[in-house]
C-alpha cells in the first residue's frame, strides 16, 4: 500500500465522498486499460436487453484468464447518459451474473468493481423486477465455486452495488465509500435538511477506514497523492499488485474452504450482541 499524508488520514467522512464521486476519479474501464491485457467485453442479459451501466468481459492479468464485473459512470453528459450515470437496471445485474456463471464453468476467478451510487429506481426497473435481480444475485453468488474479488473503487451504493460485491475477499480504495444510503439522502429521511449531509456521512460510518474497523471490509488499498485522481497509472499499480496477491492467496485455498469462508464471512455479517 502507498502511505498516505496527515490530511489525507485525518479527511472528514463528507470530503471522502467528494472524492469518491470526483469527476476525474478512475473508473472501471480505466483500470482494465492500466491493469489487463486482451479485455473481451461481452453484452446482454438473454431476456431484455444489454444495460451499459455494467460492463462485463474476459481479460488476461499477466497471462491469467479472469472475469471482469464492474459499474461504469461517463465522463462527459453524453456518456452519463449512456451509461445511465452507472445506475444498473435488472438486465445489468442479470448479464452480470450470467457471465458469473459462466466464468465458473471455465473455473475463473472473477473480479468486481464497484462504482454506483445506487440501483436505478425507475419505472421500467422495477416493472423487470429490479429487487428480484438483486436478490437473486446475492444468493447465487454466495453459492459460486470459483475466487472473488470485490473493489469499491468509488461509491458503493446501497443495494445496487452490494448486487455485485458479495465476495470471498471485499476491499475499497482510500477515498471511496459504501453506504446503505447517500449522506444527502440520509440527511433528508432524519432531518429535513440538506445541509445536514456532512453529519449524515459521519454517522454513516461509510469511509474504508471505518468500514474496516467494523468487518465489512478486508482491506483498504491507499491512493497516491490527493486521491486516485491525481495520478491514475499509480493507483493502477497499487491495485494491480493487491489483486494478484489476492488472487495467488486464494489459488491456494480448496473449493470446499474457500465457499465454506465466503458463507460464514456474509452469514456474520452485521452480528451485533453480548460476547
Amino acid at each position: 500500500m502507498a502511505s498516505q499524508s496527515a490530511e489525507q488520514a485525518n479527511l472528514p467522512a463528507m470530503e471522502r465522498v467528494r472524492l469518491a464521486r470526483h469527476p476525474d476519479r478512475p473508473y472501471m474501464l480505466d483500470f482494465v486499460e492500466t491493469i489487463f491485457e486482451d479485455f473481451i467485453e461481452l453484452h446482454g442479459d438473454r431476456r431484455y436487453a444489454d444495460d451499459p451501466a455494467v460492463v462485463c468481459g474476459f481479460a488476461r492479468l499477466d497471462g491469467q484468464s479472469v472475469l471482469l464485473v464492474g459499474q461504469q459512470k461517463g465522463r462527459n453528459t453524453k456518456q452519463r447518459q449512456y451509461r445511465n450515470f452507472g445506475m444498473p437496471k435488472p438486465e445489468g445485474y442479470r448479464k452480470a451474473l450470467r457471465l458469473m456463471q459462466t466464468a465458473e464453468k471455465f473455473n475463473l476467478p472473477i473480479l468486481l468493481f464497484v462504482d454506483t451510487p445506487g440501483a436505478y429506481p425507475g419505472i421500467d426497473a422495477e416493472e423487470r423486477g429490479q429487487a428480484e435481480a438483486i436478490a437473486y444475485n446475492l444468493r447465487e453468488m454466495v453459492k459460486l465455486k470459483v475466487p472473488i474479488i470485490a473493489v469499491v473503487i468509488g461509491e458503493g451504493g446501497s443495494g445496487g452495488a452490494l448486487a455485485i460485491a458479495v465476495a470471498d475477499s471485499v476491499m475499497m480504495l482510500e477515498n471511496a465509500i459504501y453506504s446503505v444510503i447517500s449522506p444527502e439522502g440520509c440527511a433528508a429521511i432524519l432531518w429535513k435538511d440538506a445541509a445536514m449531509a456532512p453529519e449524515a456521512a459521519t454517522q454513516l460510518h461509510l469511509t474504508a477506514q471505518d468500514l474496516l474497523g467494523l468487518g465489512i471490509v478486508d482491506q483498504v488499498i491507499s491512493e497516491p497523492g490527493d486521491g486516485a485522481q491525481a495520478d491514475i497509472p499509480a493507483m493502477s499499480i497499487l491495485l494491480k499488485n493487491v489483486l494478484k496477491s489476492q488472487l495467488t492467496l486464494m489459488a491456494k485455498q480448496s473449493t470446499e474452504d474457500r465457499a465454506k469462508a465466503r458463507y460464514e464471512k456474509w452469514r456474520n455479517m452485521g452480528v451485533w450482541g453480548l460476547a
